[in-house]
């Protein structure tokens, strides 16, 4: 290895050292980081510099600089030029998100639309075409949009970006990234795991120790967040809540089951056809027999499916996003009332249930936060790519 290639490679672990540093304590004096990463502060000035170059961060106001608490000149990081985009196709609505490097939400849109009666190819289409605005007006804010990252409702091989399967939306081994054809790096992932993320970056998640995220729509799928940090398992996976058997004899489902979760408490089994959920909400907040026990079904078969996973998964808390934010005051009392019963007597302690902070909009927030966290690893990537 040539020394210029050593020096590259130092530079770029470098600049992560310090621009991760801020992320996580910001906002810091040169001083305040040079002692927070190890590095001399001549070093920590120069990559400072380079990060202010690239609008990565920016100077703003003093704060202390840890020296016999004497102010100094603060570093933070700047929204103002790099950002990430968010995308979710979901079984009746498309989203776009676009987030800047300092996690403020700049653009949030969404579109209800039936991709069950739809091709693969035409849902792209639309999807493109929603992405193609976002990021027009993403570069109308003097934004420049690195990468994205699209959530699907189904399972996803990460390596190749085909969804193997989404029953909801009867695909079969689609190839989502490519045929989007948009012009910056585009990545797929799974829907659940994303709002996972979400509501780690963007709600309560930070505060709530290992979590396990409960994503409602037509489908339920579970990220679950341990030390901060996504559980995906062997194959990427893990979180496919609504497929658990919560009784045996049940009626069929579409991924090929019978008796699964989401027949209990999807979106479907929640809204009478052509309902919206803000008719079942104003419902049940009027007292409607009907809708009550609509919601008292779903949460009870949910503390039947959650029992399961917090048996085999222990986690502190759990969050429900997505439908069942909106429903939370009428299904978490009878999830945690079946939870009590069937981890009562062998736990101590049985997880809080609490509703997301974020609700439907976790997704695609998840996509982009993903982006971001990628830049903050390795901005020397983003340095060297061909859009900078």
């Amino acid at each position: 290895m040539t020394q210029a290639v050593r020096h590259d490679a130092m530079r770029a672990r470098n600049l992560a050292v310090v621009l991760g540093a801020l992320d996580r304590r910001g906002p810091l004096t040169r001083a305040a980081l040079a002692e927070a990463t190890g590095l001399s502060k001549t070093t920590v000035s120069k990559l400072v510099a380079d990060l202010i170059d690239a609008g990565m961060a920016v100077e703003s106001g003093t704060v202390g600089d840890g020296e016999r608490g004497r102010p100094g000149v603060a570093v933070r990081l700047s929204g103002h030029r790099v950002a990430a985009l968010g995308l979710e196709i979901n079984v009746d609505y498309l989203a776009a998100c676009v987030v800047d490097l300092s996690r403020t939400v700049r653009l949030l849109r969404a579109q209800a639309v039936d991709n069950r009666a739809a091709s693969p190819e035409d849902v792209i289409v639309r999807l493109r075409a929603l992405a193609t605005s976002v990021l027009a007006e993403a570069a109308g804010l003097g934004l420049s949009v690195a990468g994205g990252i699209v959530a699907l409702p189904g399972p996803v091989d990460r390596s190749t970006g085909n969804v193997h399967r989404a029953p909801n939306l009867g695909w079969r081994h689609v190839a989502v990234a490519g045929a989007l054809g948009l012009p910056l790096p585009v990545l797929v992932e799974n829907e659940a795991n994303l709002a996972a993320l979400g509501e780690l970056w963007f709600g309560s998640g930070a505060a709530l120790g290992d979590f396990l995220h409960v994503s409602g729509e037509i489908g339920i799928g579970a990220g679950l967040v341990v030390d901060g940090a996504l559980f995906r398992g062997a194959h990427g996976y893990a979180g496919e809540l609504g497929h658990v058997v919560v009784s045996p004899d049940g009626p069929e489902c579409r991924c090929g089951g019978s008796g699964c979760l989401e027949r209990y408490a999807g979106q479907d089994a929640l809204l009478p056809p052509g309902e919206e959920m803000s008719a079942l909400v104003a419902r049940l907040r009027a007292g409607d027999r009907d809708a009550l026990a609509a919601c008292e079904r779903a949460g009870t078969a949910l503390g039947v499916a959650l029992s399961s996973a917090v048996n085999l998964l222990d986690p502190d808390t759990i969050v429900l996003g997505g439908i069942f934010a909106p429903l939370f005051p009428w299904v978490s009392g009878p999830a945690e009332e079946t939870l009590h019963q069937r981890l009562g007597q062998m736990r101590a302690r049985v997880p809080a249930v609490v509703v997301s902070q974020v609700g439907a909009d976790a997704a695609p927030l998840g996509a982009a936060g993903q982006v971001l966290q990628r830049i903050i690893a390795d901005p020397g990537a983003y340095l060297l790519a061909p859009h900078h």
